[in-house]
C-alpha cells in the first residue's frame, strides 16, 4: 500500500511536465503533421490538397533562398563563435585577476531575452541615427557611416549579433570540461619538455573532445534554427538577404509588419509543409554531424 502510495505521490509531481510536454508539445506536431496535406489559410474550410504543398515547396525560390542564407549563417556563426568560446574559456580559467567577474560578464547575455538584445543592437547598428556610426563619424573613421542592415553587410551584421549572444553560453561549457582536466597532465608534459602550443594540442583538446562535441552540435542546432534576433533587426531583409529557414517559416503562421513581409499571407497549410521540410534539413545535418564526430570520441 505504501508503495502505492509513494508511487501516486512521484507520478504527480511528473503530470503536469507530461501534460504541458502532450499539450504544447506532442499536439502542434500532430497538428501540423495533419495539416500539410491541406490548403488551410487559419479560417474558413481546409481542403485537402495531397503532396501539393510539397510540389510547390520545390518550386519555391524563396524557401531555398533562405535555406541556402541559413547555411551562410550558422557556417558564420559556428566559425566564430566556437574558437572564440574555446579561448575566452583558456583565458579565464588561468589564475587571472578578477576571473570570476569576467566570467559573468562574458555570459550574461545568455540570460538577456534574444528579442531585448537585438533592440539594443539594432540602436547600434541603426544605418541612420544609430550609435556605431556616431562614433565612426564623430572620429572621422567614415565620413556618412556604413549602411549595417543593408544589403551588403545584413548577414555580417545578424551573425556578428548571434555570436555575441552564443559565445558565453559555449564558454561556460568548455570551461567546465577544462577545469575536468586533471593538472598533473600538464605538470608531466612541462617536465618532457612540451611547451603551451604542443600542450594545447595534445592534451587540451583531446580530453576536451566530449565536451567540444556537445557544443558543436548545440551550436549547429540553435543556429540552424534561430530566426529571433533576424526578426527584429531585420525582419529577413532586405530584399531576403537574411531570410532564414525558420523565419520564413514563422511568417507562413504569423506574417510580420513590415516590407519585408508585404508579400506574404497566413498560409497554415503551406506553413507545415515547410515546418516538416525545416525539420528534415536539421535533421539531416544533424545525422551527418554525428556520422563525422564519431572520430572524435576517438583518443589515441
Amino acid at each position: 500500500m505504501n508503495k502505492s502510495k509513494n508511487a501516486a505521490f512521484a507520478y504527480s509531481f511528473l503530470l503536469p511536465s507530461a501534460l504541458l510536454t502532450l499539450v504544447l508539445g506532442i499536439y502542434p506536431i500532430a497538428w501540423a503533421f495533419r495539416y500539410m496535406f491541406y490548403n488551410y489559410k487559419g479560417y474558413g474550410t481546409a481542403r485537402f490538397i495531397g503532396l501539393d504543398n510539397f510540389s510547390r515547396i520545390l518550386r519555391d525560390a524563396e524557401f531555398w533562398n533562405s535555406v541556402v542564407n541559413t547555411f551562410v549563417y550558422a557556417g558564420g556563426k559556428l566559425l566564430l563563435s566556437i574558437p572564440l568560446s574555446l579561448l575566452l574559456a583558456a583565458i579565464l580559467n588561468r589564475k587571472i585577476r578578477g576571473r570570476q567577474l569576467l566570467r559573468a560578464v562574458f555570459f550574461m547575455p545568455t540570460v538577456i531575452s534574444t528579442a531585448v538584445m537585438a533592440v539594443v543592437f539594432f540602436t547600434i547598428f541603426n544605418s541612420y541615427n544609430g550609435i556605431l556610426n556616431q562614433f565612426l563619424i564623430k572620429f572621422n573613421i567614415s565620413s556618412s557611416g556604413i549602411d549595417w542592415l543593408g544589403p551588403k553587410h545584413a548577414m555580417l551584421t545578424v551573425i556578428l549579433v548571434a555570436v555575441w549572444g552564443a559565445v558565453g553560453n559555449y564558454m561556460l561549457l568548455f570551461l567546465a570540461g577544462l577545469q575536468n582536466i586533471p593538472e598533473d597532465v600538464y605538470e608531466s608534459s612541462s617536465l618532457d619538455g612540451a611547451n603551451k602550443i604542443q600542450q594545447f594540442r595534445f592534451i587540451t583538446l583531446p580530453m576536451l573532445g566530449p565536451v567540444l562535441q556537445m557544443v558543436i552540435m548545440l551550436a549547429i542546432i540553435n543556429a540552424l534554427k534561430g530566426y529571433e534576433s533576424i526578426m527584429v533587426l531585420t525582419e529577413g531583409g532586405p530584399a531576403g538577404k537574411t531570410e532564414v529557414m525558420f523565419l520564413y517559416l514563422y511568417k507562413l503562421f504569423f506574417p510580420v509588419g513590415g516590407s519585408a513581409a508585404s508579400t506574404q499571407v497566413q498560409e497554415f497549410g503551406y506553413g507545415s509543409a515547410v515546418a516538416f521540410m525545416s525539420a528534415v534539413i536539421v535533421g539531416m545535418i544533424s545525422l551527418i554531424y554525428f556520422y563525422a564526430s564519431r572520430r572524435m570520441n576517438r583518443i589515441d
